[in-house]
């Protein structure tokens, strides 16, 4: 039990690490979080949930969003997290969304998803192996879930080192969620989990890029990589050597976070970047209100067939979507002079 364990550790190192190559069907010998050797980023969407007007799970369209991802040039997918409403499923919906995705790809896409449901750690590790027995690459932990929000890091990290040591040898990330509340891993909570040798991802919220500087300086040659999902600092946090991004922008424009990903560091498209990150920038909080269902409706807008239906946000003002329309000019003008060819 103990080889097949860490044989399925190797692999979902692997695979995240090389998440550029995985759209490719190409495996390398070695993770490059091993090997320590230079890596391209990646873009990871977190995943929408398409509603039927029941507000019951619209499979169909489930799959069809999924494939929309893949064609925009995903390289890994973040199943069963906020932006797909996880506390509004049910813990039988949070497994059947992942088991979706996991099984569509049948191992040649890395897939993650939220496992630190529970009122106790060992719920909530309960939870965890029931997330990875459904093949997944990594389990992620939502960091407001492993301390109260009075409670100290030492806390954080102790609560930490019990849930690891309750899952065996499951890879596990962690995820900045804003709800319960946004726990900002500290520098030294981030170095416990490099130092465990567990955590292959880490999905950062901080919106600061000193402290995400500061985390990246700590991962040296291990497996955690760091995904940044404030859209704002996502051309900086790919220059100082972050892994990928998996921003909410992803579930409007993603092919568009995919070129920023595989250009960020080109010193030829340096000012094309630089004025796609302030473009970027000046969208994000006009996209942000009403989401994720001013998303929902941005994709229907582009073909994608979604119903305009969440659990948490009911409507759309015709306000907000006149803006999120005008934001939509703005995309089909990024693409034109960046030679982006939108999916359809």
């Amino acid at each position: 039990m103990k080889t097949e364990n860490l044989e399925s550790r190797r692999k979902a190192l692997q695979k995240l690490a090389f998440l550029p190559f995985i759209s490719n069907l190409s495996y390398p010998e070695e993770p490059l979080g091993i090997a320590g050797k230079k890596r391209k980023p990646g873009f990871v969407p977190v995943m929408v949930t398409p509603f039927k007007p029941d507000l019951s799970i619209d499979w169909g369209n489930f799959d069809r969003v999924t494939d929309f991802y893949a064609a925009a040039g995903a390289d890994g997918y973040f199943a069963n997290c906020l932006s797909s409403e996880m506390y509004a499923l049910s813990p039988g919906e949070r497994l059947a969304v992942t088991q979706r995705v996991v099984k569509h790809f049948k191992g040649k896409m890395p897939v993650v998803s939220t496992g630190s449901f529970g009122d106790t750690l060992e719920e909530k590790a309960g939870f965890v192996k029931k997330i990875h027995d459904l093949g997944t690459d990594a389990v992620i932990l939502i960091t407001g879930h492993m301390a109260a929000k009075s409670e100290s890091d030492d806390v954080l990290i102790a609560n930490l080192r019990k849930l690891v040591s309750l899952t065996g040898n499951i890879p596990l990330g962690t995820y900045e969620c804003p709800s319960p509340y946004k726990r900002v891993l500290s520098p030294e909570v981030f170095q416990y989990l490099v130092d465990s040798k567990r955590f292959i991802y880490h999905k950062d919220t901080s919106e600061n890029i000193t402290n995400i500087a500061a985390k990246l300086g700590k991962t040296g040659k291990s497996s955690l990589k760091l995904y940044n999902a404030h859209t704002a600092s996502a051309a900086a946090s790919l220059r100082e050597g972050g892994a990928g991004l998996s921003p909410i922008s992803g579930n409007f424009y993603p092919e568009v976070i995919t070129w920023l990903c595989k250009n960020a560091n080109n010193p030829v498209k340096k000012e094309e970047v630089d004025w796609l990150q302030s473009e970027l920038a000046a969208t994000e909080p006009l996209i942000s209100k009403g989401y994720p269902l001013s998303s929902k409706y941005f994709l229907k807008k582009r073909g994608v067939p979604v119903e305009l239906v969440c659990r948490l946000t009911r409507t759309l003002s015709k306000e907000q979507q006149g803006v999120l329309d005008q934001v939509h000019a703005r995309f089909l003008g990024w693409c034109e002079r960046l030679e982006i060819k939108p999916v359809t």
